[in-house]
């Protein structure tokens, strides 16, 4: 990768999560232009590695076929409480295409491309399964969060999660089915062969990393609620392990 290359993908990155860091101190207007924009910017760092990593083709394809599912799931989730529970979304999350946030269709986008990438690394048969996985630990941080802050209203008519009573169980259920399902599809259409000289998975580590450190972190010093960061920390972390494991033996990428 060239030396112009590897500066666009770790600046778009730094940035996205220099401004994950202005979290804590962020409140009102600020807090809200600073979550969506830190969101595009992970995404577009990730979109970033895809292209330099695998090519145009696989950018392009995983650009639209992340987006057009992503929508789809989305549309019959509010309109339907399927698969995740009877949801809305606040005005705060920006601009909406009929009533789904704009940024949520690229929070989808900043976390297809890199599950995918562990998810092959981890497994060639199963990777749908491992990838469902990561999706949903994921979001047994962000989802919370989301209900705390407003952003989306959960309308709770059965058992909630343990140390995340804002969400019912259907959450991170219907996580682990849309993500194994979204795993497959990109597995299957996705090309599999890097470029001769790609990018290296180090920018994945590291926002993944990042997920981890943050989610625990902004549970514990911003939410106030330890046990939440120990039950997602512990589940997420136990969920990556396998894949930071292959990168700490020097196992060749997938």
């Amino acid at each position: 990768m060239s030396p112009s290359a590897q500066k666009s993908l770790g600046t778009t990155l730094a940035i996205a999560i220099l401004l994950q860091m202005i979290y804590p101190f962020a409140h009102g207007q600020i807090l809200q232009v600073v979550t969506i924009v830190a969101i595009y910017f992970a995404a577009l760092a990730m979109l970033l590695h895809a292209y330099y990593s695998f090519g145009w083709r696989y950018a392009s394809t995983y650009f639209v076929a992340t987006l057009l599912f992503a929508f789809l799931v989305e549309q019959i989730g509010i309109r339907t409480g399927w698969p995740f529970g009877d949801h809305s979304f606040d005005a705060s999350m920006g601009i909406k295409i009929y009533d789904v946030p704009l940024v949520i269709l690229f929070a989808w986008l900043m976390l297809a491309h890199p599950i995918l990438v562990v998810a092959r690394r981890v497994t060639q048969h199963w990777a749908f399964i491992y990838g469902g996985a990561v999706m949903m630990a994921w979001h047994l941080f962000l989802d919370p969060q989301m209900a705390i802050t407003h952003r989306t209203h959960w309308a709770l008519t059965s058992s909630q999660i343990p140390f995340a009573k804002e969400l019912p169980y259907s959450n991170p259920a219907g996580w682990l089915f849309v993500g194994m399902i979204l795993i497959a599809i990109l597995h299957l259409i996705l090309p599999r062969d890097r470029r001769k000289q790609g990018a290296e998975f180090v920018a994945v580590d590291v926002f993944l990393g990042w997920t981890l450190v943050a989610g625990v972190f902004d549970n514990i010093v911003v939410f106030h609620r330890l046990d939440a960061a120990l039950f997602a920390g512990m589940i997420y972390a136990l969920i990556l392990a396998p894949y930071f494991f292959s990168r700490w033996l020097g196992q060749p990428d997938a």
